[in-house]
Order: structure tokens, then sequence, then C-alpha cells
């Protein structure tokens, strides 16, 4: 290849590098135009022997796989980058491999290496060294994507006020760095956070920082706001309010080119606020279609909660033998994830279930060894109701 041939397609590379970036934060992370500058990026990347740009382009068509629900391939990507760089010895692309798979593990429903990933990340990362990074990879700090990921995955694993804290980083670092995208992405994964602690007021707060910040500078918003406000007013009587919010964001992420990531979280949001209304028959069809999407993607970080409310729904029916089913079955998924505060939440529905029954001691030594095991967070909904149950059976 001639000199002129080499410096053209690393101009390309880089021109196509470039407006990928600026598609995902504009566009949206699934943008169809996002991809393709990737595809030639590291189409170009890999004739030339460019280790550095193939990484940027390969974690380009990482991130589009994986806001598709295209979790094989995403899987695929992740574990290629993890190779990629090793060989390589730069700490900034190491940085970026454990980057695409803290998030690939913690949407899969494997949230103890995704926060193994998310340690990783945060040691190697240094802001003056890797505030570039933001222009390159998916338009948002690793810093800071490491701490708001990383909390999801400590709530989930049965740290509540460590999923807080890490949130509170996320922010501040998000706002010295003065990175509008990546603060918006720590406003909406925070609102989730917070509705998975049970503090409307705060996702609230949340989601009207990131909608507001996503309308001042024209960006896309990672999660459907529509989505989760509904899954806050479900919670503050306001259900029918609630299933348009819900209903709507549900459409929109069917749209071709959007982010299809939380489907199954929103369709259990959705059953909640069917059953509030009464429609116990249309919350187990939510419930179903959200396990369906879950196991045909392979998005299971939600699939506990969705058999626990299942198991809710049956027992509005009165289908009192499926339901301890139902919750047998969350209570499994729960513990082979090591979800502890979804295994808590499932052993709360099941103790109660049979305390009803007058099994009281079955339901108090199913209920005690879970409620024991945790360190913090006791001042939150789901403690405090084991709690309240664990006296009223004692």
């Amino acid at each position: 290849m001639s000199p002129v041939s080499a410096e053209r397609d690393r101009q390309e590379i880089e021109l196509q590098i470039a407006k990928a970036a600026s598609l995902l934060v504009t566009k949206g992370m699934a943008s169809d135009e996002a991809a393709e500058a990737y595809a030639r990026a590291r189409e170009l990347a890999e004739q030339r022997s460019s280790a550095g740009r193939l990484v940027v382009a390969l974690w380009g068509l990482w991130i589009g796989k994986q806001t598709r629900n295209e979790f094989d391939e995403a899987r695929s990507l992740s574990n290629r980058l993890l190779i990629l760089t090793e060989r390589q010895g730069d700490d900034g692309l190491r940085l970026q491999a454990h980057h695409a798979a803290w998030t690939t593990f913690m949407f899969r429903g494997e949230p103890a290496p995704s926060c193994d990933h998310c340690e990783a990340g945060r040691r190697l990362y240094e802001p003056e060294r890797h505030r570039s990074h933001a222009q390159l990879y998916g338009g948002h700090d690793p810093g800071v994507c490491a701490n708001y990921i990383g909390s999801w995955v400590e709530w989930l694993l049965g740290y509540p006020d460590r999923a807080q804290r890490s949130i509170n980083t996320a922010l501040d670092l998000a706002h010295q760095l003065g990175h509008p995208f990546s603060l918006l992405m720590t406003f909406v994964l925070g609102a989730v956070v917070e509705q998975f602690r049970r503090d409307p007021d705060s996702s609230l707060r949340h989601i009207a920082s990131a909608e507001a910040l996503a309308a001042e500078q024209r960006l896309a918003l990672f999660f459907d706001a529509r989505m989760m406000r509904g899954g806050v007013l479900v919670t503050q009587d306001a259900a029918e309010e609630a299933m348009a919010q819900i209903e709507e964001g549900l459409a929109a992420r069917q749209r071709p080119g959007a982010n299809k990531l939380g489907r199954p979280y929103g369709l259990g949001l959705l059953s909640q606020v069917r059953a509030h209304l009464g429609n116990h028959q249309g919350a187990l069809a939510a419930v179903s279609e959200g396990l369906a999407a879950a196991a045909e993607s392979g998005e299971r970080w939600w699939e506990p909660e969705l058999y626990r409310l299942q198991g809710l729904h049956l027992t509005s029916r009165r289908e009192l033998a499926k339901a301890q089913s139902s919750f047998e079955r969350a209570l499994q998924t729960a513990r082979r994830q090591q979800a502890k505060s979804l295994e808590l939440r499932a052993t709360t529905s099941l103790a109660r279930l049979w305390a009803e029954q007058g099994r009281r001691t079955e339901a108090q030594e199913v209920l005690a060894p879970i409620y024991g095991w945790f360190t913090e967070g006791f001042d939150t909904v789901d403690l405090k109701e084991a709690k309240a149950l664990l006296d009223a059976l004692t």
C-alpha cells in the first residue's frame, strides 16, 4: 500500500470513529448509522493492523449489539476485546475492555463478574489520562460508567447503601468532568437504582434532571423517561397515568433503531400497574411476555423479580400452589445469579404466603438466613418489610 493510501485510510478511520461516536450520543446507542461507521472503521483497522483503532471500532460494534439485545454477539465482541487488550499492555485499552465486560455481564444477569470488571475499571481509571475516552467510546466517561453500572450490580448483590454511594460518586465525577452525556447517563441509571431502593421521590428527581439535560443538550435518553416515571407513579396511586406512561415507553423501544435494553424490566412494571388496577390476567400476561423477552434476548438481570411478580399475581387469583412454584423459581434464579436483593424479595414473598397458610415455622426458617446475611440497607423498604414479617413470625 502506498504512503498516500495508508494516510487516506488512517484519516478515514478517524472520521468514521468520530462520526459514529457523535451518532451514539445524538441518535442513541442502537443507531444503525453508527454501526455502519464502526464496521467500516473495523475493516480499515484490520487491513492496516491498527490495534488501537481496532479496539475502538470493536467497542463501538459491541455497544450496538448490546443495546439491540443481541447478547451472544455482544459477549463474543467483549471477550475479543479482553483478549486483544491483554496483549497490547495499554491500560487505557484494557479499561475499555472491562467497560464492555461489566455492562454485558450485568444485563445478562451475572452481577458478580460485572462487579469484578467494574472494580478493575475503577482501579485503572484516571480522570486526566482517560477523560478523552468519552469522545471515542460511546460518548460517555468510563470512570462514571464504572460507578453507575457498579451501583446497579451492588444493589443486586445485596449492598443498597454501597449502591447509593456509587451513584453519588458517578454524579460528582460527571459534574467534575463537565461532560453532559455522562451526567445524563448517571441521572437515568440513578433513577432506576432509586426505584430498586423503592425511593420514589429520589427517582423522580433523577428523571426530571435527565429530561431537562436531554432537552437542553439534545441528547438521547438511555432508558425511556416515560417507562421510568411510570414505575414511580404506580407506587403513588396514579395507576392509570402509570400504565399510559409505561405502555408508551415500551412501544417506543420497539421502533427500528431504538435501544432495546430494559424490556423485561418495563414489562414487569406494566404487570404491577395492571395488577394494581385489578387486571390480574393482564398482569400475568405482561410477566409472561417479560420472561419470554428475557429468554429470547438473554437480558436476564430482572428475571428473578419477574418470577416473583408472577407469584404475586397468582396469589391474587388464589392459585396458591402455582404461586408457591413461582416464588421458588424466583428464589432459585436469584441464588444462581447471586442477586441477594432479589433473593430477599422472593424469600419474603414466599415466607408471607406460608405464614398465611399457617406454616409459620417454615416461613421463619426460610426468611431468617437471608435477612441475617445483610449488613447494610436496613432503612430500605425491602429490609424493613422482611424485618416486620420476621418479627411477626417469632
